[in-house]
């Protein structure tokens, strides 16, 4: 009995140590694992490269160290490596096979990092919404739209789907229509909309100075069409600036904004 005993004793023992080192190699492997990640996307090395990927490589990173560690715990408490890494392998394909989805986003996800049809911080429009790219994850994109809402594009989706990049180009140009009465002077019409356009300060001539034309014929109006470049992050303030300072400036020169006529004729 004392033997079975102090064997017990001994077994619990070196197990019960092994328990401990596991415990406290999952612990600081966890810790320097997160501690790493953090520093990639700031590391000198990675500088040039984009911040959407300097993420990815950074959550690469974090969950390999995570597995290493694991294993690492694995084989002090005693299942062989061999075995493990076995067992693993089985399970990734069993779950690689259960999670296609996924899968097939991460990839989704390493295109648009490599391709770069945006980037994190581009305001884009993709299937009908608009919003600025705050993250490309291993699975989704997070989009912050304009009302401050954060919506996820599984990367498979969002990478299929037709998106205009806002900020792909330093220069944008505004594009406005005006209705004015028949009666107007088109001339003067068109003259008060470049001036307003030229003296604007966020207005520039360059790649082409602001361009006024009288574009068509409506019911009841005539349309004229305004067209000024400026730079791309300051496209909302131009175009809404545009607008009001045409209304004053209209007013100014009288030059009337017609509503919808209907002429009837009584038999």
């Amino acid at each position: 009995m004392e033997e079975f005993f102090s064997a017990a004793i001994k077994l619990v023992t070196d197990f019960g140590l092994k328990i401990i080192a596991a415990v406290v190699i999952l612990f600081i492997g966890f810790r320097l694992s997160k501690w790493i990640s953090k520093l990639i996307p700031n590391a000198r090395v990675l500088k040039n490269l984009d911040l959407g990927i300097r993420k990815f490589f950074s959550n690469a990173v974090r969950i390999s160290l995570y597995v290493l560690t694991f294993i690492t715990a694995a084989g002090t408490v005693g299942i062989p490596y061999a075995s493990f890494v076995a067992v693993l392998g089985s399970a990734g394909i069993a779950i690689g096979l259960a999670l296609q989805g996924s899968l097939s986003n991460i990839a989704s996800g390493i295109l648009i990092l490599f391709n770069k049809p945006f980037k994190v911080g581009d305001f884009i429009e993709a299937d009908g919404l608009q919003g600025t790219v705050k993250e490309i994850g291993f699975f989704t994109t997070a989009i912050t739209t304009l009302d401050n809402k954060v919506i996820h594009y599984p990367n498979s989706v969002i990478s299929n789907k037709c998106i205009t990049n806002y900020s792909a180009n330093e220069m944008r140009r505004v594009d406005i229509d005006f209705s004015i009465s028949y009666d107007c002077d088109i001339e003067l019409a068109k003259s008060v909309l470049l001036s307003v356009a030229t003296d604007h300060p966020l207005t520039t001539d360059q790649p082409a100075p602001p361009f006024a034309r009288f574009t068509r014929h409506d019911d009841s109006a005539l349309i004229l069409t305004l067209r000024v470049w400026c730079e791309a992050k300051n496209y909302w303030d131009v175009y809404y600036d545009m607008i009001e300072g045409t209304k004053k400036a209209f007013d100014k020169n009288c030059i009337g904004i017609p509503y919808p006529q209907l002429d009837v004729h009584m038999k």
